[in-house]
């Protein structure tokens, strides 16, 4: 492995992209220390420190599930504070009108130049929904929605021009990040706005761990301790035990046999060759969780805000705990439900059996036993559907599992139970695997053997 490691400097262009791309990533680190010129300092600080604590209440949890899949930290008043959620948001709505909208629909059978009229496309409505977003967080920071009752915002600049000003600034922190991801994209290596994710996730590891180091500090690992040494060693094996899962799920296919069919040349016989059509186990990967997790979202802060304005609010308090992430059987339940349901709708709109079959026949191959065309598009969607079945159940157990560590392993310490299920993990060991097949693909080409290459 070291040999196949030292490699990756012998190919000159390939170590080159490696550090723009870790240079570029250190750049939007950097960005996330760099607040707004209205920002209290003093109220990040005993925010902080109440998180540490672990008294932040559920929306700490919340807001943490929301940084993890967009790379964001919306409660720091950061200039990268909205991370590139705007952007995601403008790319899910662009490829879900492909589908419904002719116009959109026509652009991306265009190819190449399709696609770059759909992405201009998507950063002008990324502009549009960073000016919306930023204006609201600005305004959640100073009223205290986003910090946990604390206002952050310095009173002399409590006015609707530095609203106007921070929210600016905020939308050109995002424009910046995605021109990061597309340098990464172009000139790196990678997908620029996938490892922008991962980088924000892993980021928050140091901070878990020096929570552990603090508390082992403290209590020291003694078996019954909050940082016990039965705690961590089940904690370990589960952690190992998850990634390879996730891997064994993100790599597992369906593979369906093809035929192609034979054609005479005189003498010569041509095609006749038996391949495979590969289905992904986990066709609509981390998607379903952030469906699933924003629209969660929702209940929390509709119930919360009007638990505030409510005369008798006992019960809107109920319901908004009760839609807490982490916080029980509710919560747990309707996520579920939700991530099967958008594994079947996501999969619906990026699957069509029926353009498959056509260039199956197209291309003069069939599927032994079914006919081409129609048959072949049914037996095609009756194996997605049973594929998605098992896809679904897989991403609503690791979708889940942060909870139930949390309850019985952290001491309700969400940001820990973080990294050992849902979407955190799932996109750091989808990115990771992507990240390794593109550099093999370099080293493969200049006759060295892959990373992933098996030793025979």
């Amino acid at each position: 492995m070291f040999s196949r490691l030292a490699a990756i400097w012998r190919v000159p262009e390939l170590w080159k992209k490696i550090l723009l791309t870790v240079g570029l990533l250190g750049v939007y680190r950097l960005g996330f220390h760099i607040t707004l010129p209205f920002i209290n300092h003093e109220g990040i600080r005993l925010m902080q420190e109440r998180a540490a604590e672990g008294s932040g209440g559920g929306l700490t949890n919340v807001l943490q599930m929301m940084s993890l899949f967009s790379a964001s930290n919306l409660t720091q008043g950061s200039l990268f504070g909205l991370g590139i959620m705007p952007y995601i948001t403008a790319s899910i709505v662009f490829q879900l009108l492909g589908t419904v909208y002719p116009p959109l629909e026509q652009l991306q059978k265009e190819g190449e130049s399709g696609r770059r009229r759909i992405n201009e496309y998507t950063r002008y409505a990324t502009v549009l929904i960073c000016l919306l977003q930023s204006f609201f967080v600005v305004r959640g920071l100073e009223s205290g929605l986003l910090s946990d009752g604390e206002s952050l915002v310095l009173p002399e600049y409590q006015s609707i021009g530095w609203y106007l000003t921070g929210s600016l600034l905020m939308t050109c922190g995002t424009i910046f990040l995605m021109w990061i991801g597309e340098q990464i994209d172009t000139y790196g290596i990678g997908n620029g706005i996938s490892l922008l994710i991962m980088a924000g996730i892993l980021a928050q590891m140091p901070v878990v761990a020096a929570d552990w180091v603090n508390g082992i500090r403290t209590n020291g690992v003694r078996i019954g301790t909050e940082q016990g040494i039965d705690k961590l060693l089940v904690m370990a094996v589960l952690f190992v035990g998850v990634i390879i899962c996730v891997i064994f799920i993100t790599q597992g296919q369906r593979k369906i046999p093809i035929q192609s069919a034979r054609h005479v040349r005189g003498r010569r016989v041509m095609g006749g060759q038996r391949q495979w059509l590969p289905l992904r186990v986990n066709q609509a990967g981390v998607m379903p969780i952030i469906f699933a997790s924003s629209l969660l979202l929702l209940p929390y802060f509709m119930l919360s805000q009007l638990a505030q304005v409510w005369d008798d609010s006992s019960l809107l308090n109920t319901l908004a705990g009760a839609f807490t992430p982490g916080s029980g059987f509710v919560y747990n339940l309707t996520y579920i439900v939700l991530i099967y349901f958008f594994c079947y709708f996501w999969t619906a709109i990026t699957f069509n059996p029926k353009d498959m079959a056509d260039n199956l026949k197209d291309m003069g191959s069939f599927i032994p036993g079914y006919r081409p065309g129609q048959r072949t598009a049914v037996h095609l969607e009756q194996v997605m559907t049973r594929v998605t079945y098992a896809g679904a159940a897989f991403l609503a157990v690791i979708a889940v599992i942060p909870t139930i560590i949390s309850t019985t392993l952290t001491n309700n310490d969400f940001r820990t139970a973080s990294f050992f299920g849902g979407t955190g993990l799932l996109i750091i060991v989808s990115v990771a695997l992507d990240l390794v097949q593109k550099i093999d693909s370099h080293l493969i080409m200049r006759n060295y053997p892959g990373l992933l290459d098996s030793d025979d």
